[in-house]
């Protein structure tokens, strides 16, 4: 029975990135794994199958020659026989071995590294805080301790004779490829472990406890080594990446390590001036508002922001003066104000309203030119 093309198997495109690649093996994995699964043969050849399929694709080196030749390429020693090479595929390969290309087709690859997105609340990330996460990713088979192997025995790979590599002829190039039956470990497994079926690894969820610095900001990211996907039998685990989004906050702004906030005040203290307080993230604060302030004027309170992870001083805390209109009058402060408001003349608005009287003049000057 001929096989199924890979990308077929992984219900994905050509194009496809790597990490499309992982997603998709990821989710047909969990649908067929044998454990999820018991005794269902048709779903235990799917899980080996989109395993094959995943293991040539998400080696740079392997796809290159599956897209080239299909299967055939691991079939044989590809050097008789068939249609010619693909040239552009040949040199590719060639010059990744020679600068440093082709990745993980060198050897066994390690466990792929993880990413978590935390969201904190903005005290959080300024105070710092431990978090309890869980990840679905590859862990370490338990039963075999991540060996693969059920009895613990692992001999030598009769294919490249423990080297982990093979000479691979295309033509008149020759090459050194990863071997494709031990994946670059030199190593076989006679007697796989049944619950992982040698891969040394299985689907699971891990449970972890994140310190997150205090200071962090939206995009900051910390680095857990070792604690991504277990890798392969001998290869060691990818790491985990967790970054940090900072939510937006009722109060503040933040702008590095300064904070922005919006205080409203009433029309009369912004006339007769006054003492307001202010929140900071230490608790209260007074700002003393002079008379005449107009809308927009900025307090500035030093050392009343956030000292991030990577200064040693904290910045300061922005206050914009918000002046409000008032709303839901009664009968008495309506009559007051329009008592108030009839004091006003049109000679008295240059020296109680300077911006009005300013903004006029500007809209009489801009018609006096637009006049043919």
């Amino acid at each position: 029975m001929s096989k199924r093309d890979y990308y077929e198997v992984l219900g994905v495109a050509r194009t496809a990135t790597d990490e499309e690649l992982k997603k998709a093996y990821r989710r047909m994995a969990m649908k067929y794994h044998p454990d999820r699964n018991p005794g269902d043969a048709v779903a235990e050849a799917s899980f080996k199958e989109c395993k094959e399929a995943y293991e040539v694709l998400a080696d740079a080196g392997k796809r290159r020659m599956y897209d080239a030749h299909g299967h055939a390429a691991f079939e044989g020693g590809m050097g008789g026989g068939g249609g010619g090479p693909d040239m552009n595929d040949i040199f590719g390969d060639i010059f990744g071995n020679i600068f440093g290309g082709g990745g993980g087709s060198r050897g066994p690859r390690r466990g792929a590294d993880v990413g978590y997105v935390m969201e904190l609340d903005l005290e959080e990330a300024v105070a710092g805080v431990e978090r309890r996460i869980e990840i679905p990713t590859l862990v370490e088979c338990s039963p075999c301790h991540g060996s693969g192997s059920e009895d613990g025995k692992v001999e030598t790979c009769s294919t490249c004779q423990g080297r982990g590599q093979v000479r691979m002829q295309r033509g008149i190039f020759a090459m050194q490829q990863a071997c494709p039956h031990c994946a670059g470990t030199g190593k076989q497994i006679p007697n796989p472990c049944k619950t992982c079926r040698g891969a040394g690894r299985v689907e699971d969820e891990k449970v972890l406890q994140v310190k997150i610095p205090a200071g962090v900001d939206t995009g900051d990211r910390i680095r857990l080594q070792g604690e991504g996907e277990a890798g392969p039998p001998g290869t060691s685990p990818g790491d985990l990446y967790v970054e940090v989004r900072v939510r937006e906050h009722a109060i503040f702004q933040r702008d590095g390590d300064d904070l922005h906030c919006e205080v409203p005040i009433r029309i009369s203290q912004a006339a007769l001036g006054d003492t307001v307080r202010v929140a900071t993230l230490e608790g209260e604060a007074e700002i003393r508002i002079p008379a005449e302030t107009q809308t927009g004027k900025l307090f500035r309170l030093r050392g009343k922001g956030v000292q991030s992870v990577r200064s040693r001083a904290p910045g300061d805390l922005y206050c914009r003066i918000l002046v409000e209109t008032p709303v839901n009058l009664t009968a008495e402060q309506r009559k007051l104000l329009e008592q108030f408001e009839a004091t006003f003349t049109a000679e008295s608005s240059r020296k109680h309203s300077p911006k009005s009287a300013t903004f006029v003049d500007g809209i009489k000057g801009f018609w006096e030119k637009m006049k043919p």
